[in-house]
């Protein structure tokens, strides 16, 4: 499988993991948070909101236009730490990004 196709299958994952567990929001925030230059738009969103909102479009965009990915991308340890322990769906959540950190090792 290549690897632009497993990518894509793993944001599909993690969104399906969202809406599953009702995480999903259905509206966006508002257009002022999306002017952060902070990593993971720490002071304007939370972090499922920049999840979904930003890392998730960007990639399908990049996939689409066939543009390079990212290399040593790391998402999973902020959420570990980022995310409450008891949230549903967490566990599995932090079990994709994992998977996905691993497609963006650049010595594969």
């Amino acid at each position: 499988m290549h690897r632009e196709h497993q990518v894509r299958q793993g944001l599909l994952a993690v969104e399906a993991l969202l809406k599953t567990h009702a995480l999903w929001q259905s509206e966006a925030p508002e257009t002022a948070a999306f002017d952060s230059t902070q990593p993971f738009f720490l002071d304007t969103m939370q972090p499922l909101e920049w999840l979904q909102w930003v890392l998730i479009p960007r990639m399908h965009a990049l996939l689409d236009a066939e543009a390079a990915l990212p290399q040593n991308f790391a998402i999973a340890p902020y959420y570990e730490m980022a995310l409450e322990t008891g949230m549903p769906g967490r566990r599995e959540l932090l079990t994709h990004l994992n998977a996905l950190d691993a497609l963006f090792i650049t010595d594969r």
